[in-house]
Parts: C-alpha cells; structure tokens; sequence
C-alpha cells in the first residue's frame, strides 16, 4: 500500500467517524472509522521511514589535478634561455 492508499483510509475513516450518522446494528461505524485512521497514520509513518531509508547521499565527484612536467632541452630548468 502506497501513500495514496495511506491518506484514503485516512480519508473514509474521518468521513465515517465525523460526517455520518448512520446506525447498522452490530456495527459501531465511529470505531471503524477511529480505526481505519489509525492505520492510515501508521501506513504513512511506515512509507515515509521507508522512503527515507532509500534515499541514497552520493558525495559529489571531486577533481584530481594533475601536474605535467615538462621537458626542456637546453636552457635553464626554470623557463628562461632557450
């Protein structure tokens, strides 16, 4: 069951408790509903928990400079003379 499914539950179940005044006999419809939102509740703190443990943190790529020597015939080491 996804999120979707989580807040619909949560959904009938507030509808159930809050906006009806139906009476089935042998069936209390405010305890159904208090409970269909207590699952809901659970189901999104379980997919929220679960989303977060799969979320993965790549550290950006760093750079490796690389230095070239360079060779020189004749002149001086440091660049000058030819």
């Amino acid at each position: 069951m996804g999120l979707g499914g989580c807040i619909i539950l949560i959904a009938v179940g507030a509808i159930l408790t809050f906006a009806t005044d139906w009476d089935m006999q042998g069936v209390n419809l405010d305890l159904v509903g208090v409970i269909l939102m207590i699952v809901g509740l659970i189901g999104v703190t379980t997919f929220s928990s679960i989303a977060r443990r799969r979320r993965v943190v790549v550290p950006p790529a760093t750079t490796t400079v690389v230095e070239e020597e360079r060779h020189h015939r004749g002149g001086y080491s440091d660049g000058y003379g030819g």
